[in-house]
C-alpha cells in the first residue's frame, strides 16, 4: 500500500520557504517536493486559503510564508491539506458476513481511531516555528561537525 507523504513533503517545503528571504517559484518548490509545478500550486492552494502562504505572479514573484510560524501548528497544515490518511494500515473487508472478521474489524477500527486521534493531537502540539528551530539547531551542529573535519 502506498503511503501518503503530502504532509511530510509540504512541511519540508514550508521550512525551505521559512529559511529564504525571498519568494520561491513553483518550479523551485517542485524540485524540493520531487514533483511538478502544477502539483505544487494545487498543494499550496489549501495553504493559501488558510493564510499560511501567499503568492505573487510575475518576475520576482513566487510563494512565501504569510503567517507567523509560531501560530501555525502541524495540525493546521494537515487540515489545510484535507486531513490526509495518517495510517496506511487498514482492515479486511473481503468476508463481511464472517463473524471472526467482524470481531477483528471492530477491534482494529477502534484501535486505529484512537491512534489517529493521538497523532492529530500531537500534530496540534507542534508549531512550524518549533519545527524550524529544530532544523536550525541540527543545521548548526551539522555545519560545526563538518567544519572540524575540513580544518
Amino acid at each position: 500500500m502506498k503511503t501518503d507523504s503530502r504532509l511530510s513533503v509540504t512541511l519540508h517545503v514550508l521550512l525551505h520557504m521559512a529559511e529564504r528571504d525571498k519568494p520561491m517559484t513553483s518550479a523551485e518548490l517542485a524540485a524540493h517536493m520531487g514533483t511538478n509545478p502544477v502539483v505544487v500550486r494545487r498543494t499550496m492552494a489549501g495553504l493559501r486559503e488558510r493564510g499560511f502562504v501567499r503568492s505573487e505572479k510575475g518576475h520576482g514573484g513566487g510563494w512565501e510564508i504569510a503567517a507567523d510560524l509560531s501560530q501555525v501548528t502541524l495540525k493546521d497544515v494537515y487540515d489545510a491539506l484535507g486531513a490526509p490518511t495518517l495510517l496506511a494500515i487498514g482492515i479486511n473487508l473481503e468476508h463481511p458476513a464472517c463473524l471472526v472478521e467482524q470481531a477483528v474489524n471492530r477491534s482494529l477500527t477502534s484501535a486505529f481511531r484512537d491512534a489517529e486521534a493521538l497523532l492529530v493531537t500531537r500534530l496540534a502540539d507542534v508549531t512550524l516555528a518549533e519545527l524550524a528551530e529544530d532544523f536550525r539547531i541540527h543545521a548548526r551542529q551539522h555545519r560545526a561537525a563538518h567544519a572540524h573535519k575540513d580544518a
